[in-house]
């Protein structure tokens, strides 16, 4: 007899436990915090082990990209409304369910915008295009599902006004239709251009706080527009008001020479150096070559300008011809030596004064007084 209840009381433990296994593993809990993706909160977002009652509606979804707190007493009044009973809760004082969202930032879709006009209409580079939009458009909120790129499907642009109208669409993950969007606004090419912050002189040097680098409509600069770095330290070649933007052909390198102006001209061949006082014909850059006048001899020289009030001359100039030597002709053949340089006569032509007119007629007439030597040579005899 004893033995039989024990049986008995074994099959009934054994088909009992089980059953209280299922019911521990179905017990429904709630959560802490929630992600939907779609408009709406079904019971099998807000606890696990919903069975079939996940997929009922519960709550309208937080806006797109936003957070909402929901109590858990809201929570359980609405699931039992639902005949959905015995949600373990533990200690959770309330639900925060977000709504996910894909961010259209306002900078991402002004490069779109861009990117679809880029070398076409005849403007230039993306980067260098500036969109403005009708209505000013902040960061977008759309869909997690709108997962694909932002694709131009139609675009339409005037040059003259610079209108543009420009079509987009987006994939959807959970809609065969793409999402679509579109812009209106004004889209102008731009350069960076150096702009003058003050009222600058001719003869003044650009310093850095003289200019600012800024974007201008390429319309408004004719020819290459001059960078701030490029424009310091050089000069106007006329005066310019303050806001006035730069170009390449604006600037020229500063004047190390003066019309006018004293000079040391510098004399330079291989193995000789020489100084002397001169006085500038005309303005010069470094590296110009300028006239000068050479204050000694009287001679006008062709030099390059090498520093400030500093010309350099390279040999003989064309303007101030060299004393002859002796006249010959010769044809140098392969392997000769030419004959060497006449450093004195080189020299006398720099600093020496010009003959005078008297000078010249008694040097005439000296020469006129010494008789011609004539030379003749003999033929060969042949063997």
């Amino acid at each position: 007899m004893i033995r039989t209840t024990l049986a008995s009381i074994s099959i009934l433990l054994a088909l009992a436990l089980p059953a209280a296994a299922d019911e521990f593993i179905a017990s429904p809990t709630l959560r802490t915090s929630v992600t939907v993706t779609s408009d709406v909160v079904r019971i099998g977002d807000l606890i696990d082990n919903a069975g079939s009652a996940a997929l009922i509606p519960v709550y309208r979804s937080p806006d797109l990209g936003t957070t909402g707190t929901l109590t858990v007493g809201q929570v359980l009044s609405v699931l039992r409304a639902k005949q959905v009973i015995g949600v373990m809760t533990g200690d959770i004082k309330e639900v925060q369910v977000t709504r996910l969202a894909r961010t259209l930032a306002s900078k991402e879709i002004e490069n779109a915008v861009a990117a679809a006009l880029e070398r076409r209409f005849g403007l230039g580079e993306a980067a260098n295009i500036t969109v403005t939009f009708d209505r000013g458009v902040a960061d977008m909120r759309l869909d997690a599902s709108n997962t694909g790129a932002l694709q131009p499907v139609a675009t339409r642009y005037d040059a003259r006004s610079g209108r543009f109208d420009v079509g987009f669409e987006i994939a959807n993950d959970s809609n065969p239709a793409p999402t679509r969007l579109r812009f209106t606004g004004t889209a102008i090419e731009t350069v960076e251009v150096a702009v003058l912050t003050r009222d600058i002189d001719r003869a003044e040097l650009l310093k850095s706080s003289d200019l600012s680098l800024e974007r201008r409509p390429r319309a408004e600069i004719t020819g290459e527009p001059a960078g701030r770095d490029r424009s310091i330290g050089m000069q106007l070649r006329r005066p310019m008001r303050a806001g006035t933007p730069l170009r390449i052909a604006d600037i020229v390198k500063p004047d190390f020479v003066l019309r006018d102006q004293a000079v040391t001209i510098i004399y330079q061949v291989p193995g000789l150096y020489l100084t002397t006082r001169g006085k500038a014909v005309e303005n010069g850059a470094e590296g110009d070559s300028i006239s000068v006048l050479n204050l000694q001899s009287k001679r006008t020289l062709t030099g390059i300008v090498t520093g400030r009030g500093q010309v350099t001359v390279q040999g003989a100039s064309q303007s101030a011809p060299m004393v002859p030597a002796v006249e010959q002709t010769s044809s140098i053949k392969r392997g000769e030596t030419p004959a060497p340089v006449d450093t004195a006569a080189l020299v006398r032509s720099l600093v020496q004064a010009p003959a005078s007119p008297a000078q010249v007629a008694q040097a005439k007439v000296a020469q006129a007084q010494i008789p011609q030597a004539r030379i003749s040579q003999a033929p060969a005899k042949s063997e």
